[in-house]
């Protein structure tokens, strides 16, 4: 194991992303690794294996293959003529040296670049992959080569490098662990307020199911008493009709004269009775099985089954089911009580009722 590859795996990086900037970088160093890593930490493709490009290789071109190299020419050649003369052979050995010593001496007056260096802040850079990284951070675009050779990092600067990469993955893991948690605030908020809305919704559609059901039975309730009405009117009638013709054909008795005449009886006046009050409104308290106590008007047409409804959708001792009863006298009142109105139920103007077991 290389030592660029052991300095990152110290530093806590996977063996693979380690391994694959090593050979991005053509391990120039765990600096570069490093910086490379930094850079494309987030990118989607950072955890597959390092593709090496595929090049030129060498002796297997398409001009090399096709055409015959000048030795192969030379050799035959030399194969289809005579060995020349001894003269003409030093005469070629010594333009050899010659062109052999000028090449060398051609390579010794060309320098080699080393390194290359950003004209715009004078960093200097070991490899292009550096120079496009810088590029990207800084937005320099100027850069030459140099032939000043990058020193190798000291123990200290080393020590100091792997503290400041150090210090960077943790505050970006900070930062990602708060972006994380703020996802899972908001996201625990909208469940909550969609729960909410959710529950309001049900609710409100069960009081309105409620409603239209009460509606429907007062008003099938009003049918039926219009029908008895018209029943008992229509009776009420046959009797006058019946006694009027019967009236008419009845014959009066004369009296008898010198007889005296009986006073005319005196009708008799009957008490009028009190006049019973009306009452519009009734107030009900419903006590729960916690103790608590629930208190709210209703008209005295509504049926029994307002009542528990109300209770229903505002008790706070839980959901167990019940019935409704009154103390005073005792009675529990069943569930063909519940389609009554509280005024014939002898809940007006006013009742304690008590939240008792289902039985």
């Amino acid at each position: 194991m290389s030592a660029s590859l052991g300095t990152l795996l110290e530093m806590g990086f996977p063996q693979n992303r380690a391994e694959k900037a090593i050979a991005v970088t053509n391990d120039q160093g765990p600096e570069a690794a490093m910086e490379w890593l930094l850079a494309h930490m987030d990118d989607p493709d950072i955890d597959e294996p390092y593709q090496p490009p595929q090049g030129h290789v060498l002796g297997k071109t398409e001009e090399s293959a096709a055409a015959p190299t000048g030795q192969e020419t030379g050799a035959q050649e030399g194969a289809e003529t005579p060995m020349e003369t001894g003269g003409a052979a030093e005469t070629a050995t010594e333009e050899s040296e010659a062109a052999a010593e000028g090449e060398g001496d051609g390579a010794e007056g060309q320098q080699e670049a080393k390194c290359l260096v950003c004209d715009e802040c004078g960093k200097k850079l070991r490899t292009e992959n550096d120079v496009q990284m810088h590029a990207v951070r800084s937005g320099h675009q100027s850069f030459s080569e140099s032939t000043e050779e990058i020193k190798p990092l000291t123990e200290e600067e080393k020590q100091e490098q792997l503290r400041k990469v150090q210090e960077r993955l943790k505050q970006r893991r900070q930062e990602k662990a708060e972006e994380e948690k703020k996802e899972a605030i908001e996201k625990e908020k909208m469940r909550r307020r969609q729960g909410k809305e959710l529950v309001s919704m049900k609710t409100q559609h069960n009081y309105e199911q409620s409603k239209k059901l009460v509606a429907e039975r007062k008003r099938e309730k009003m049918e039926e008493r219009m029908a008895k009405q018209r029943v008992k009117d229509q009776i009420e009638r046959d009797r006058l009709e019946r006694a009027a013709k019967f009236g008419k054909a009845g014959t009066s008795v004369a009296p008898v004269p010198g007889t005296a005449q009986p006073p005319p009886a005196q009708p008799k006046v009957e008490a009028a009775p009190e006049p019973k009050k009306d009452y519009e409104q009734t107030r009900i308290q419903v006590r729960l099985f916690n103790g608590t106590a629930l208190t709210q008007s209703f008209k005295v047409q509504e049926e029994l089954a307002a009542v528990r409804l109300f209770v229903e959708m505002n008790r706070t001792d839980g959901d167990q089911p019940f019935q409704l009863m009154t103390t005073f006298p005792r009675k529990i009142f069943t569930e063909e009580d519940m389609h009554n109105p509280l005024n014939s139920l002898g809940l007006v103007p006013s009742a304690v009722l008590v939240l008792t077991k289902l039985q």
